[in-house]
């Protein structure tokens, strides 16, 4: 099966004002401790965010929210040096932007209060979205982060074992995510959704 490849490029770490001038206008890269990822998505993997893309804003269009939902847009936390993600997807506050100090003429974001939910749909260095991504979207107070493995790609102490496709729901509970595993009829819930109406299945096979 084709799979998103998720690799660094190799090279001398950059800031991210280095990063913003050689790859802020292009969205498949990120820059995580200095290093840049070159992400390739691939078709798959782009149902895949396309599929929760959709569902999403139904949700926020049917509670009449003042949301939307931001596709690899830059998050750049303040107070992680040398990084700057690109979530597959992200939910955004409109009356947070505010406070967002680069969101007039660009767009990316600083603050974890400016997003309600991110997801990430897993590629072949999936440590980044199991591990590093699962500290740092705490770190900033994201209330819930889905990693969508819909390839089961995931190191076995994440998914286990034998791998297969996994919808990880990762709840910020304390500071910290509680993570839920999903697969095959298991219904999801959300609590930014209460009224999604989705099953494990319906979105990891969004990608086959």
């Amino acid at each position: 099966m084709t799979t998103a490849i998720d690799r660094p490029i190799q090279q001398k770490p950059l800031s991210f004002d280095e990063f913003l001038a050689r790859y802020g206008g292009d969205n498949r890269y990120e820059l995580i401790d200095g290093e840049v990822f070159d992400l390739e998505p691939t078709g798959l993997h782009e149902e895949v965010a396309a599929f929760i893309t959709t569902k999403i804003c139904v949700q926020i269009d049917a509670a009449n929210l003042p949301w939307f939902v931001l596709q690899r847009g830059i998050l750049r936390p303040d107070n992680i040096g040398m990084t700057a993600f690109r979530p597959d997807v992200a939910v955004i506050d409109r009356n947070q932007l505010i406070n967002e100090m680069y969101w007039p003429e660009q767009s990316i974001l600083t603050l974890g209060s400016s997003i309600k939910f991110v997801a990430e749909v897993v590629s072949s260095n999936w440590q980044n979205d199991y591990s590093r991504k699962v500290e740092d979207y705490a770190v900033l107070g994201i209330p819930e982060y889905w990693i969508a493995d819909y390839a089961g790609l995931g190191g076995t102490r994440h998914i286990g074992k034998p791998k297969q496709p996994t919808l990880s729901i990762c709840t910020l509970v304390d500071g910290e995510y509680e993570i839920q595993q999903l697969r095959g009829d298991r219904i999801i819930v959300s609590p930014t959704f209460p009224d999604l109406k989705l099953t494990a299945e319906q979105v990891l096979k969004a990608g086959r």
